[in-house]
């Protein structure tokens, strides 16, 4: 019996936002913290950690494509852009399947809010991607 020991590639990744899969995709990042500070008593040694307020945030890339149908859905929602959607109509669901495997993972961002975009090109870029950093609520993995 043997081991399967290719990771997942990028083109393993599927990512789905406003009900649709962005083909567009370039990147996608996302990280759970959580503020955490030594308690000190007598002498110099720490007696415990505390931990503090948790938070979720990423950036989510993709060719002007797909910014631009995040826009004008963002639109024909009633707001002026993606940054004015409000995150309880947005999760981001982000899907890693081997390809020809069994083997599925999910990873949803619940109630994102973008904080930003920006849009431009340079001389000689072959294609256009747009970068959106955003804030989350929760990141649940299955």
């Amino acid at each position: 019996m043997g081991f399967d020991t290719r990771e997942f590639e990028f083109s393993d990744t599927k990512v789905q936002l406003l009900g649709r899969e962005l083909t567009g995709l370039r990147g996608l990042k996302y990280k759970k913290s959580q503020e955490k500070e030594p308690v000190h008593g007598s002498g110099n040694e720490p007696k415990a950690i505390q931990r503090g307020k948790k938070s979720y945030d990423g950036t989510l890339s993709v060719l002007k494509s797909d910014f631009d149908a995040l826009n004008a859905a963002a639109v024909a929602a009633g707001y002026e852009d993606i940054v004015d959607v409000p995150g309880h109509l947005i999760d981001i669901t982000c899907v890693y399947q081997k390809d020809g495997s069994s083997l599925l993972r999910t990873d949803k961002i619940i109630n994102v809010e973008f904080t930003e975009w920006e849009d431009g090109m340079e001389n000689a870029d072959k294609f256009k991607e747009v970068s959106l950093p955003f804030l989350a609520l929760k990141v649940r993995k299955s």
